[in-house]
């Protein structure tokens, strides 16, 4: 089992100095990972995930770097297989691009963007084989219905080979399909306010779906995303036995103040 910690980029915990804080407390406490939202119109405010991840990777030397979740639908591929490039270098090879269609519909209508989400599944699919792709470092022609690459050349290409991990987001039927095909699934296991709504069960429920639906033998990733207290290890570890792989501890306004958050971070894991 790994330990991370999860950072909800809303407020005041939207400042890169604040996550650049957060980050180094985190690698010197012995958790093992970083996960950062990607949301745009929540009310309080959102940060940048990518700026908040090239923050801490320039302050780190080990922490795993993960997107929770990328909407890749409002993304342009090209260039985003360019930001990636580029942060997994910075990082020396420890990003993982956490992927999903977006949730909210209104962050996509708000700007002329889909608001169904079948569409933007279609796009998610098709973005991903696209970066895929892109990062061989060969010319790519590519005619689909979202995107189109004319003998498309990306010469820079991820430090990890043949690409970053993609671990990919939603709990539904068509979700877990999508996610039997990639690296991991990452998923979370309470709400804003640290009631749990995601059960051990529910876990092992989701991994005998992927698990059915794999083709590859290669180690696959589990990731969740929750609430402990210092110590608090018999709460993991069920959810370990049900499959899981990663345990990222939230790190949240609405569960206390960033001096009540950093005491937690530099708690360390609770294993």
């Amino acid at each position: 089992m790994h330990y991370g910690i999860e950072i909800v980029p809303f407020g005041t915990f939207a400042n890169p100095r604040l996550v650049m804080q957060f980050a180094r407390t985190a690698e010197q406490a012995g958790w093992e990972g970083l996960v950062v939202w990607d949301h745009i119109t929540f009310p309080y405010g959102a940060g940048d995930p990518w700026v908040l991840l090239s923050a801490a990777a320039a302050v780190t030397e080990q922490l795993k770097l993960v997107t929770g979740v990328a909407a890749l639908p409002r993304y342009r591929p090209h260039l985003l297989a360019r930001l990636i490039t580029s942060l997994d270098k910075l990082s020396q090879g420890r990003l993982i691009l956490g992927a999903g269609l977006g949730f909210m519909d209104d962050e996509f209508t708000a700007f002329g963007e889909p608001g169904d989400k079948k569409v933007r599944a279609g796009m998610l699919d098709e973005s991903l084989d696209v970066l895929t792709q892109l990062w061989t470092g060969q010319p790519v022609t590519h005619h689909g219905r979202y995107y189109t690459l004319d003998n498309a050349l990306l010469v820079h290409t991820p430090i990890q080979k043949p690409r970053p991990p993609i671990w990919i987001g939603g709990d539904s039927h068509p979700a877990l399909r999508r996610a039997a095909r990639w690296d991991g699934w990452l998923g979370g296991t309470c709400d804003e306010n640290c009631q749990t709504t995601t059960h051990p069960e529910r876990i092992a429920e989701i991994v005998q779906e992927i698990q059915a639906h794999r083709t590859s033998s290669e180690p696959y990733d589990i990731a969740l995303c929750g609430v402990t207290d210092p110590g608090q290890v018999e709460k993991v570890l069920p959810y370990q036995q049900a499959g899981a792989t990663w345990w990222f501890e939230s790190i949240f306004g609405l569960r206390g103040s960033i001096d009540e958050m950093m005491a937690r971070i530099q708690a360390g894991p609770a294993k």
